[in-house]
């Protein structure tokens, strides 16, 4: 599972990567992680399940720090590198649509797709905003949880510096907040419902989206649900290894420590990873 690559550090070999709700130029993004996850994989394909850069954010304030552009120069690198680049606008980023159909620099860009795994099964990949007519709650609620929600980001920024200058590892609070809403699970297993049924209407085995930055990977109704999560609470993404499993990793610590773990838990076709120190 684990290789050389080209700066002599251990990296982790995968068939598939899958990654969305990154939000770049938005200040909850946590770009730092995910350039690290970028710079110690080798995949041979690299999904973008939209929402990758935040125009929403960007309009309301130019926010853009080094990092945010370190990665989209090594996703850039990664498509001329030979790596099969696929990118699913989000409703974030959803000004890239007008592009579905078309390549730029390498990279191919769709509304949505099949991924046929290793093991040959079928799974559609879409960013996710489309159940949300199919999951709405009141437009009050919405509006107000949508407020409340950025006020909780807003503070987990703070509590995440504070723990990183104390020594602490990773901890998202605004994770641990909505597990703890009624609201919240509410929606999530409406949408998952609504996602899994989407893929069983065309007959496929399972549904691959992020959008509302919840991981996971579950069976409803019979059909596969993966859900890659995002990089502003969870650093987590999708991976598909050799022969055709699908795990979640979360990437929240120092990598070369724990490769061995990862390893013996892919083997084991355990669906949910900490990759932390």
């Amino acid at each position: 599972m684990s290789v050389a690559n080209p700066q002599g550090k251990s990296a982790l070999r995968m068939r598939c990567a899958f990654i969305s709700d990154v939000h770049l130029g938005f200040r909850g993004c946590q770009a730092d992680y995910l350039l690290d996850f970028l710079n110690n994989i080798q995949v041979e394909q690299l999904v973008l399940v939209g929402d990758i850069v935040d125009l929403w954010s960007l309009k309301k304030t130019v926010y853009w720090p080094v990092a945010h552009h370190d990665v989209l120069r090594k996703i850039l690198q990664m498509a001329r590198s030979g790596v099969k680049v696929i990118y699913v606008p989000g409703n974030h980023d959803e000004g890239f649509r007008e592009l579905c159909g078309a390549e730029v620099a390498g990279i191919d860009i769709r509304r949505d797709f099949i991924h046929e795994t290793s093991d040959g099964k079928r799974y559609l990949v879409v960013h996710g905003d489309e159940f949300d007519g199919a999951v709405a709650f009141s437009g009050l609620l919405r509006h107000v949880g949508e407020r409340l929600y950025d006020v909780v980001l807003f503070a987990a920024r703070r509590v995440h510096a504070v723990r990183r200058g104390l020594g602490f590892g990773y901890w998202s609070l605004a994770s641990w907040i909505k597990q703890r809403v009624p609201d919240a699970r509410l929606y999530t297993e409406r949408f998952e419902q609504a996602a899994a049924h989407a893929a069983a209407r065309v007959g496929l085995d399972g549904i691959i989206c992020g959008h509302i930055h919840h991981p996971g990977i579950r069976t409803v109704d019979g059909v596969r649900y993966c859900n890659d999560g995002d990089w502003v609470e969870h650093c987590s993404a999708l991976v598909e290894d050799q022969n055709g499993r699908l795990s979640i990793l979360h990437w929240t610590g120092q990598v070369d420590a724990v490769i061995p773990v990862i390893e013996q838990a892919v083997e084991s076709d355990v669906a949910a990873l900490d990759y932390a120190a």
